[in-house]
């Protein structure tokens, strides 16, 4: 997979950009708030339709315009493709070689990009919801379905959050209502499960035989789901349901007196265990930040095992954030097989002599001189 242009309209500061003539590594050099990172942002957003920054399109927007637009073309195992993605006040809207796609959901995919960012810290060692909020981006990357169940999923949560908040001292017909809501959330909710437990399993195989590699094999590293309910290797839907059903039931009352339901995906996490021990919390900095680095390396090679090509690459200021001998480990796992967007304040802050013939662009005020 090769981005091989770029365009931009109104996006954050780049009123108009026109870029291509990329190469295999892209160094984007410049100053802080020059747009560097707006720039590795727009090729994820047309990859997800959603930003890793920010849950409000308006911000993606440049102020005083109305609409913003990112497209490029990506040359793929067969052949070219044209993305288009334009976001409004109104929307989003998609389009695949002219053509505009009636659900997002068939959109994304197309473009599979893997982020590594000084925040990518925070899978490790954040709160759940950061671990949970990876974990959905980077599937639905590779199976569309999974984010149409976990989109079914909110917003039946939605409607059943809205019925616990009116239950308590309801009647019987309140019950009935909530039994429906039940079925629906578990339908969806053991789908979202199943899928995630398959994607931490491959994940598992990439991420512990890299870790193994950046540490001279002094530590294994081990990927655990977190459910809110049930085991966390079970994988047959008609247990995950019936269990699912079982907790819902359990928690009926606790639920109620909330106003909140209290079980199911939007309440699992991921835990990491280097050498047997929590890396959150037993974890040094240093660890934390290879679990990290492991985890995106392990990200690209899943992608290339589920679709047959590689994802492209965006390193967000990270180089500057390892030590050589991890900035040497990431260099040489992308340099012969990924694309890959770089960006830093100055190119002394990268090991270049690492970079075999990587193209500069150098940024300043949402403008590029290459």
């Amino acid at each position: 997979m090769y981005v091989n242009h770029l365009r931009v309209e109104h996006y954050r500061n780049y009123e108009s950009l026109d870029l291509g003539e990329f190469g295999h590594v892209n160094l984007l050099i410049g100053r802080n708030a020059q747009g560097k990172t707006n720039l590795l942002e727009s090729l994820l957003v047309l990859a997800l339709t959603k930003s890793h920054r920010t849950t409000k399109d308006k911000e993606l927007i440049a102020f005083g315009s109305d609409h913003a637009v990112v497209s490029a073309q990506v040359e793929k195992k067969y052949g070219a493709v044209n993305l288009e993605l334009r976001l409004s006040p109104q929307g989003k809207r998609a389009k695949i070689n002219g053509l505009e796609q009636r659900k997002l959901s068939d959109f994304i995919g197309t473009l599979n990009v893997v982020m590594f960012a000084p925040e990518d810290l925070e899978i490790v060692k954040g709160t759940p919801g950061i671990r949970r909020r990876f974990l959905d981006m980077e599937i639905g990357q590779v199976q569309p379905s999974y984010l149409f169940h976990l989109q079914q999923y909110q917003k039946v949560l939605m409607q059943r959050n809205n019925l616990l908040k009116q239950a308590w001292g309801a009647g019987p017909e309140m019950g009935v209502m909530l039994e429906i809501w039940n079925e629906q959330l578990a339908e969806h909710g053991v789908k979202i499960i199943k899928k995630r437990k398959q994607f931490i399993r491959k994940l598992q195989k990439w991420a512990e035989q890299i870790h193994q590699g950046i540490t001279g094999g002094l530590e294994k590293l081990e990927l655990t789901y977190l459910p809110s309910f049930g085991e966390a290797d079970e994988e047959d839907e008609a247990v995950l349901m019936q269990q699912f059903m079982i907790k819902l039931s359990q928690m009926k009352d606790q639920e109620i007196r909330r106003g909140m339901t209290l079980s199911g995906p939007h309440r699992d996490d991921l835990a990491f265990y280097i050498n047997g021990n929590e890396a959150q919390v037993y974890g040094s900095q240093g660890q934390q930040r290879t679990t990290a680095l492991s985890l995106k390396l392990a990200e690209i090679e899943l992608i290339h095992e589920e679709i047959g090509e590689y994802p492209i690459l965006l390193l967000d200021d990270v180089l500057s954030e390892l030590d050589p001998y991890r900035q040497t480990q990431l260099i040489e796992t992308f340099q012969s097989k990924v694309q890959t967007f770089i960006t830093a304040t100055g190119i002394e802050s990268i090991n270049a002599s690492r970079l075999q013939d990587a193209s500069i662009f150098h940024v300043q005020e949402g403008k590029i001189n290459s």
